[in-house]
């Protein structure tokens, strides 16, 4: 570790100096709905941490994150926001949901705080004059460009347009988080009475035989160029509508799946994910072909855990071995795919050179989405601007392949909303241990037991127990109150929103 810090000074400092004309470029390639488990590549490791392989690897078909994988460094414990919208503003703003307060997906035609959800939680999402990592890599010369699934805020409220949020380009991005349709045969919702839903700016395409997935690739591919020729550095978030419901099937992934045996809601899923990977292969080559493949970094990643139709969202199913969904308080609920890599390696490449990405290397280092805005823009060589709270941290060193060993090995998800499939949770995770607060103000948790007060504590060792197997709070007393004391006070420390009982009063956690 002592021979690295030099040499990562080196790299900031170099970072720091870079101009317009000397800036790598940035795809963030982010996937609605997709765990860990969604694909055909190991995340998962051994007792050697080496990548293990498990049934579900083998049932999705993701050749294009097997090369991008192959080329890079990929986490095995990156974690999400357990709901789309929270991670959405946290990679735009750096912050956890706890601090931003937008703790659940926005519903873009009303508050949806839940009954005993909090007042004063942030429904309107981001609004103009937020900072945001579009915006402040826009001051350092990017062109910036959003394609795909916004979901930053409701109708008639600023952040519904991601132009009103540091994007110079929005193809596709709107208030809400599900696709009308996949069909352009069904112009993508428009005229059908998911209408409310009908994806923009997509017109062209209607009528034709063009599924969602593929349209937005198009886009994408169309201004990448542009831009490209206009000699700027650019900035794509391309933030995929799939792999979100409806489960529409893709036609040209039906047939790898139809005898799968699985149910036909799963198999169209399947295609979905093989639809999106598909798009990424086809971003790694127009990058190639336009010549600008060595000097793009490329981070992938899933905005919340699987919501494979599979089996219940608390049980070993959509992302087995892991337990739990989208929305759950399990790892299967929060832990989510994080591949970073060049679109095409080259040790000779100057931005290589300052930023070298080990080929085909699994970390086990602990990570979560507000690490991409301070990541992102020390890469560019800029800062957040005075004032601004960030809550993550860089993760230049770790990209490397280097496990940074003073970084925080801890994780912070807070929903004080209901109903949904979990309701009123905090998880904290802090090194081997995590512990999950259940504060039901009318019913207990599926399974659970409500102890005195309506709180009811689950305490895991991912450790010696990565599935959560066992609930070992009443064992481990001693540690359920500290890591309880960790997650009050990491919740004051982000001056958190907190459920409410029927009066109005916040149900703060209760330390055993």
């Amino acid at each position: 570790m002592k021979t690295l810090l030099p040499a990562f000074a080196v790299l900031l400092l170099s970072l720091s100096n870079l101009s317009a004309a000397k800036l790598p470029n940035i795809m963030v390639f982010l996937i609605d709905d997709m765990g860990v488990m969604d694909t055909s590549v190991p995340f998962l490791a051994d007792e050697n941490g080496k990548p293990k392989r498990y049934p579900l690897n083998d049932y999705y078909r993701t050749p294009g994150m097997e090369r991008l994988a192959k080329q890079g460094i990929r986490f095995n414990q990156f974690y999400a926001m357990s709901v789309c919208s929270p991670t959405r503003i946290s990679i735009m703003t750096g912050q956890n949901a706890a601090r931003h307060r937008a703790t659940n997906w926005i519903n873009p035609r009303g508050n949806n705080r839940g009954a005993n959800g909090p007042d004063s939680w942030n429904w309107p999402g981001l609004k103009k004059g937020d900072v945001t990592l579009p915006g402040v890599l826009r001051t350092k010369g990017y062109k910036t460009i959003h394609v795909g699934k916004a979901h930053f805020g409701p109708n008639d409220h600023e952040g519904s347009e991601p132009l009103n949020l540091g994007f110079d380009i929005n193809v596709g991005g709107a208030s809400f988080g599900a696709p009308g349709s996949y069909y352009a045969e069904k112009k993508y919702g428009k005229g059908t009475r998911r209408g409310h839903h009908a994806v923009p700016h997509l017109d062209k395409y209607h009528d034709s035989d063009t599924f969602l997935s593929e349209a937005l690739t198009i886009e994408a591919k169309k201004n990448i160029t542009e831009i490209v020729q206009s000699d700027q550095p650019f900035f794509l978030h391309f933030s995929h509508y799939a792999v979100h419901s409806p489960f529409e099937s893709d036609p040209r992934f039906a047939a790898h799946f139809a005898d799968s045996g699985k149910p036909k809601s799963a198999q169209a899923f399947a295609t979905l994910i093989a639809g999106m990977d598909k798009s990424l292969n086809d971003m790694l080559d127009h990058f190639e072909k336009l010549g600008v493949a060595e000097d793009t970094l490329v981070i992938f990643l899933g905005d919340n855990g699987s919501d494979a139709p599979l089996g219940h969202q608390h049980a070993v199913a959509c992302s087995a071995p892991l337990r739990g969904k989208k929305g759950a308080h399990y790892e299967g609920g929060m832990r989510v795919p994080f591949i970073a890599a060049w679109a095409k390696p080259n040790a000779k490449n100057a931005h290589q050179q300052r930023l070298s990405i080990p080929a085909n290397r699994l970390l086990p280092q602990v990570a979560n989405v507000t690490d991409l805005f301070p990541t992102l823009l020390q890469l560019a060589g800029a800062k957040a601007p005075k004032g601004h709270k960030v809550d993550g941290q860089s993760l230049l060193l770790p990209i490397t392949g280097s496990r940074d060993h003073l970084a925080r090995q801890q994780f912070l998800m807070h929903y004080p909303h209901g109903p949904h499939r979990s309701n009123y949770f905090t998880v904290w995770r802090d090194g081997d241990w995590k512990v999950i607060y259940h504060n039901f103000p009318k019913a207990p948790p599926l399974g659970g037991k409500v102890q005195s007060g309506g709180e009811h504590y689950e305490l895991f060792n991912l450790v010696k127990d990565p599935f959560e197997s066992a609930n070992v709070a009443k064992d481990h007393p001693k540690v359920l109150r500290k890591m309880m004391q960790g997650l009050a006070a990491q919740l004051i420390e982000h001056d958190a929103v907190y459920p409410q009982d029927q009066a109005g009063k916040a149900l703060k956690p209760i330390v055993p």
